[in-house]
């Protein structure tokens, strides 16, 4: 897989797609072939509520909800790890078709989701950008590129399509001025994130989208420059993405929701308030413990939650800022129904939670 890109793409074919393939993830889902979520609809009201949610991780790096369990703000509720993604439209499709029970994503492919008519509700915000963790659009030190219009017939590396790189992009290309048919013309390629930085060493791309630990390990290595920023297209700090959980889950397994959003939310605050060499080591700790063969070196990076709003919590601005987004590219026609896209009700924490006490 290493240094495999996928054939370049124009930036704006792909919001049907998307929506065509949301459409097969609803069917699948209705069907009745799920699993533990159709099973336990067979055996009729009553039944005891699920204590273990499955999930999908990302390798070398250690989601909010699993920090939540380890320290033990899920209670009674465990996690149970079904593989890997590096997409979040990926990781919330695999909700709706009841192959998971919790995933995330950018805000526009919840949208773009549940729009399509997939049963699922954004719960929580779990990741967002600010001065300190942000997306930044890399070209190497001595590219030619400066500006928006010299991204023309380039190449862009992105973790996936239709998704918050993409807004982000187009959004810049709007506002910097470029036309309809100029903005066809910049190619999105996808590439896994921990191969965007080699890609673009390699001149595989012109472009390279890092974010986070991966970001900062590149910028460590030298000989990059930002183009731009999500922060600065689009204004922070902000909400980017939610977690979504089943419609069918949240009616049947409301205690269960309400430990694992409030989990996370406790967890986002725990993030916020703990000295950074902790946060660090307890991310050290959870990637040695899950045993994934995976590396935390890159761990070391690690700045900030990037979570704007206390414990997570969702507003309608999270989705209405993408508007103008969904619409250009065809996925909404009018205005949101924000009421549709997400629920508060499960996220009960009210205070802040304290820092942890260091240990020794």
């Amino acid at each position: 897989m290493k240094n495999r890109l996928q054939p370049a793409r124009a930036i704006r074919t792909t919001g049907t797609a998307f929506a065509a393939a949301a459409v097969v993830a609803v069917t699948v889902a209705l069907s009745g072939c799920g699993g533990p979520a159709a099973a336990e609809k067979a055996a009729g009201e009553g039944r005891s509520e699920v204590k273990t949610v499955r999930y999908q991780g990302s390798p070398n790096t250690v989601a909010l909800v699993e920090v939540a369990e380890d320290l033990g703000y899920l209670g009674d509720v465990k996690l149970e790890w079904v593989s890997n993604t590096t997409s979040g439209p990926q990781s919330i499709q695999s909700v709706a078709t009841d192959q998971t029970d919790m995933g995330g994503a950018f805000t526009g492919a919840v949208i773009k989701l549940i729009e399509a008519g997939a049963p699922v509700k954004a719960v929580i915000n779990y990741y967002g950008e600010d001065k300190e963790t942000f997306t930044g659009y890399y070209v190497e030190e001595g590219s030619p590129i400066r500006t928006a219009r010299d991204l023309i017939g380039k190449k862009i590396a992105v973790n996936t399509l239709g998704a918050h790189h993409e807004a982000v992009i187009t959004t810049h290309l709007k506002n910097s001025g470029l036309t309809a048919e100029e903005i066809k013309q910049v190619q999105l390629v996808v590439v896994p994130p921990n191969e965007t930085e080699v890609a673009l060493r390699k001149k595989q791309v012109d472009v390279g989208t890092l974010g986070g630990v991966l970001q900062d390990r590149a910028l460590a290595e030298g000989g990059l420059r930002a183009l731009f920023t999500d922060v600065a297209v689009i204004g922070g700090p902000f909400d980017a993405g939610q977690y979504v959980l089943r419609n069918d889950f949240l009616a049947r397994n409301p205690e269960t929701s309400r430990t694992l959003v409030t989990g996370v939310a406790k967890a986002i605050e725990w993030q916020r308030s703990t000295p950074r060499e902790q946060v660090i080591a307890k991310f050290e700790e959870i990637i040695a413990k899950r045993g994934r063969n995976e590396s935390a070196e890159a761990l070391k990076y690690w700045k900030s939650v990037g979570v704007a709003s206390p414990g997570g919590r969702i507003q309608d601005t999270d989705f209405t800022r993408w508007a103008d987004y969904l619409k250009s590219s065809g996925i909404i026609s009018g205005d949101l129904d924000t009421s549709k896209l997400y629920t508060n009700e499960f996220n009960l924490l009210e205070a802040p939670v304290q820092a942890a006490t260091p240990k020794g």
